[in-house]
């Protein structure tokens, strides 16, 4: 099997499950315990805060473990909004393309009378530093804009946003759960209030992740029922993940520089490769992208089709998030960079890791192009586009 599915999840790595079945076997007590094998145990997690700290240029204090991103991205924007009502700031702005985990929590805010500003990212899907300028107001409790996007790959000017949040004293929060361990991050040069991260993302297991929170910055409770995590983040800390989690992402950024490289190469090599194909077109901008992500549409047909054609040829791919599988609506994210639905719905993102190969790009080139040109042979809409009934969408 070829896995080309890296932005839903990747394979633990070797270093992180030796890391946490070393934590199971010799450091099983409880971090909060004042006993020996609890005290043992607690100096685990303090040095794996302090590990994924380093990875972000913060301080050890400022980093909550949470049970993912997900978790991550509800604490940081309920917490801004509960505490910019305090002050009757109810405004929150964030992007059209976030995830669900954003989308979603920023939904149920305005169900309780906060005030939502999505902004557009016009065909490149990026997001326009002016346009945060502009949203701005005088009740704006929060910026949430994610650092990289898990379905098209494009990357956000988070620095100048950053710049732009702390000039008019509004916290920003970033979802950086695609782009730690890929991309270089600093939280105090690119002025990051808070930031979200999950391990599986970055071969790390999978149900932990954490919460970076700047010092200055007072933060709410999000699950409550004990004082793990100075009071944050209730409950019993999950060491063996927390620890294999900070093994990854220590690994991950050693390797940064070398992976990028070799994964930028086999990207543009796969996008050069599946860009032959007529009437296909690459989503969001090619540059900034993230290394390992290439996402196409093909007009006249249907993804779940090429996805399961793909599977038969031992090629694992997704259409978009994969925490949206589930479900038979187009991208939000597609839709929001102009495509429209009939093509939306024709989508395909292959995400590569640093153990694709070369051998590996080229198989699913040919094997993409196999299976768009037999899923057009047998649909009604491809014919009526090719005898001129219907315009192409996709020149």
């Amino acid at each position: 099997m070829i896995y080309m599915d890296n932005a839903a999840t990747t394979r633990t790595s070797p270093t992180a499950m030796r890391v946490m079945m070393e934590c199971m076997e010799q450091f099983w007590g409880n971090p909060s315990s004042l006993h020996t094998p609890g005290q043992k145990a607690a100096e685990v997690l303090e040095q794996a805060r302090a590990d994924v700290a380093a990875a972000l240029h913060a301080q050890p204090r400022e980093i909550i473990f949470t049970a993912g991103g997900t978790e991550a991205d509800n604490q940081a924007i309920q917490s801004a909004a509960r505490l910019g009502r305090k002050k009757r700031k109810t405004h929150l702005i964030s992007t059209a393309i976030e995830h669900h985990a954003v989308l979603h929590t920023l939904k149920r805010l305005e169900q309780e009378g906060f005030e939502v500003t999505l902004l557009p990212v016009g065909e490149q899907g990026i997001v326009r530093v002016e346009d945060v300028a502009a949203a701005i107001r005088e009740d704006t409790a929060l910026v949430s804009v994610m650092f990289a996007n898990n379905e098209i790959g494009t990357i956000q000017p988070i620095a100048e946003i950053g710049k732009l949040c702390r000039e008019k004293k509004v916290p920003f929060h970033v979802d950086a759960v695609q782009a730690v361990g890929q991309l270089p991050i600093d939280v105090n040069a690119m002025c990051i209030d808070m930031l979200s991260l999950s391990g599986h993302k970055f071969h790390g297991p999978r149900g932990c992740g954490a919460l970076y929170v700047r010092r200055t910055l007072p933060i709410q409770p999000y699950i409550e029922g004990g004082a793990q995590e100075r009071g944050k983040r209730a409950g019993t800390e999950n060491l063996p993940a927390i620890a294999g989690m900070a093994a990854a992402l220590k690994e991950s950024c050693a390797n940064m520089e070398a992976n990028s490289a070799k994964m930028s190469a086999m990207r543009d090599r796969l996008i050069d490769g599946i860009a032959q194909i007529p009437h296909s077109a690459l989503n969001g901008a090619r540059s900034p992208r993230l290394p390992g992500n290439v996402n196409f549409c093909f007009e006249g047909i249907e993804g779940e089709s090429l996805l399961l054609l793909l599977d038969d040829k031992e090629i694992a791919a997704s259409s978009g998030s994969a925490c949206t599988s589930g479900s038979l609506d187009p991208s939000h994210v597609l839709l929001a960079i102009g495509r429209p639905h009939e093509v939306a719905h024709g989508s395909l993102r292959l995400t590569l890791g640093p153990e694709t190969t070369e051998e590996q790009v080229d198989e699913t080139i040919q094997a993409v192009k196999e299976v768009v040109e037999y899923l057009r042979g047998m649909s009604p809409v491809w014919k009526e586009l090719q005898e001129g009934v219907r315009s192409y969408v996709i020149q």
